[in-house]
């Protein structure tokens, strides 16, 4: 399913959700970003999703056209049908420069056209993407949940892509939240293993308040839409205990 997020003559921003069928995997949103006729395309996911995802894309963007791959990280749901984007479309994939030499053992050794050229790695302290006028922002939020991650940030729709940060396991609804503390459940324990420590989360809170976000959309779940509902997840993320924090001998005995 398609959701229009933002839409302006010259920008749109549009969420798939709910495009895995039955069981085989972890629902995710994969969210596009098309200005001026330049198009980024965010953590597109593996073989599971490519060719559903191109079919839904098809009303906003040809696949001959698509600028960039945008990966938050390395993993499977992210990038792993890596191979296929790099076959039929020209897009540039946009990765931390971690994993620039592990994404590609996504793709076969003999498919042309699919070398280091076709690739943006990302410094740790993130970079602008050129999209027509405007930009996309890489922003480091390193250990949240990867030790190489970024989140993206559209300026002109002033959505925060929060990658893993703000994952829910909830169904298929992708309905905004509206009650933050009854949303607490279905995030806690995914974020207690999977981001690194509540240091880490003090410094993206900090982070984060610098930019001006208007709706955060985290790669799987629902989406946080308005200025009260973004201060609320910030303020949650920033006291949030997690990863080591929670760690102690009991968990390392034999």
């Amino acid at each position: 399913m398609a959701h229009e997020l933002f839409s302006s003559d010259e920008h749109k921003v549009v969420v798939f959700s709910n495009l895995v069928r039955g069981d085989d995997g972890v629902q995710a949103n994969q969210c596009l970003v098309v200005h001026q006729g330049k198009s980024a395309l965010l953590d597109p996911g593996g073989a599971l999703l490519y060719t559903p995802l191109s079919m839904a894309m098809a009303p906003y963007v040809k696949l001959t056209e698509l600028t960039y791959i945008l990966a938050s990280h390395q993993d499977p749901d992210i990038i792993g049908a890596v191979d296929r984007w790099l076959l039929y479309t020209p897009a540039t994939v946009c990765c931390s420069r971690l994993w620039g030499r592990f994404v590609p053992h996504s793709v076969p050794h003999y498919q042309s056209n699919a070398g280091h050229d076709r690739y943006c790695l990302i410094p740790d302290k993130g970079m602008d993407l050129p999209l027509g006028d405007s930009v996309i922002r890489a922003v480091p939020a390193h250990f949240l949940h990867s030790v190489g991650n970024f989140q993206f940030y559209d300026p002109v729709s002033k959505i925060l892509f929060s990658g893993d940060l703000g994952a829910s396991m909830q169904g298929d609804d992708f309905a905004p939240v509206t009650d933050f503390d009854a949303h607490i459940p279905g995030m806690l324990g995914f974020h207690q293993r999977y981001m690194g420590s509540n240091r880490i989360c003090r410094l993206w809170a900090r982070m984060a308040r610098q930019l001006d976000i208007d709706t955060i959309v985290p790669q799987h779940g629902r989406p946080f839409i308005g200025p009260a509902m973004v201060k609320r997840f910030i303020d949650w993320v920033e006291q949030l205990e997690c990863g080591i924090d929670l760690m102690g001998p009991s968990d390392y005995a034999v």
